[in-house]
């Protein structure tokens, strides 16, 4: 069974800092595009962050740029997310999703549009409130 398992969500006060991690099973990563979105209540889900399959290209959304900084570390089969200056709308569920590399040819471009991607984790929920 293919899984990826999101962990590394809670609550932070405004300006704190987290970091989340997609582990996977059942699948080698190095072959994967995977992207960070996340989901606010009653927003649509929307893309954070991705990176590439050797982690040589990365892309973030305005929102969040200069504030995470995504990781992998393909020997762990893990991608991580480090948040940083956490803000109260950075509040939302967050999911790593993993496509593959030859359906993702352009990062920058093509990794916020989820449909692209094939298996998706249950999520953590990250509060930020203080």
């Amino acid at each position: 069974q293919l899984h990826l398992v999101e962990s590394g969500g809670g609550l932070v006060q405004p300006g704190g800092s987290l970091r989340l991690s997609c582990a996977a099973s059942g699948f080698i990563l190095d072959y994967y595009v995977i992207g960070w979105f996340r989901q606010a209540p009653g927003k649509e889900r929307e893309g954070v962050s991705c990176i590439s399959s050797s982690g040589d290209s990365t892309n973030y959304a305005d929102s969040v740029r200069g504030r995470f900084t995504v990781s992998r570390d393909n020997a762990k089969n893990t991608v991580y997310l480090q948040m940083n200056s956490l803000k109260p709308e950075d509040t939302a569920i967050y999911f790593c999703a993993a496509a593959p590399r030859t359906r993702i040819t352009t990062v920058r471009t093509m990794c916020g549009i989820s449909p692209l991607y094939d298996y998706w984790g249950q999520g953590t929920q990250v509060t930020v409130s203080s």
